[in-house]
């Protein structure tokens, strides 16, 4: 299995980006996906998630700014972020929902700063 993201960048506060993570080796359409992000000296968190249905969930602190979806004919999750904040810089991954650990590729960096 290879997760690829990019779509990663350096952003002003309150823009916007898109990230993208296509899939291969796997039956991605069968499979909840989820974008995952990891700022420096923290944890890695899950933020947003979407089922094989299309139902989304996602984390308390991108509720309203961030949107996910999905295009199952491209084998592709995405991830919308508007009104970015200095506190969304992390790198930003995609796996499935719950994680398997040989599934982490390399990420994205995702920077904002003014």
């Amino acid at each position: 299995v290879q997760l690829q993201a990019s779509g990663g960048g350096l952003v002003q506060p309150g823009g916007s980006l898109r990230l993208s993570c296509a899939a291969s080796g796997m039956i991605f359409r069968s499979n909840t996906m989820g974008w995952y992000r990891q700022a420096p000296g923290k944890q890695r968190e899950l933020v947003a998630t979407i089922t094989s249905g299309g139902m989304t969930d996602y984390a308390d602190s991108v509720k309203g700014r961030f949107t996910i979806s999905r295009d199952n004919r491209k084998s592709t999750v995405y991830l919308q972020m508007n009104s970015l904040k200095p506190e969304d810089t992390a790198v930003y991954y995609c796996n499935v929902e719950p994680f398997r650990r040989g599934y982490w590729g390399q990420g994205t960096l995702v920077t904002v700063s003014s």
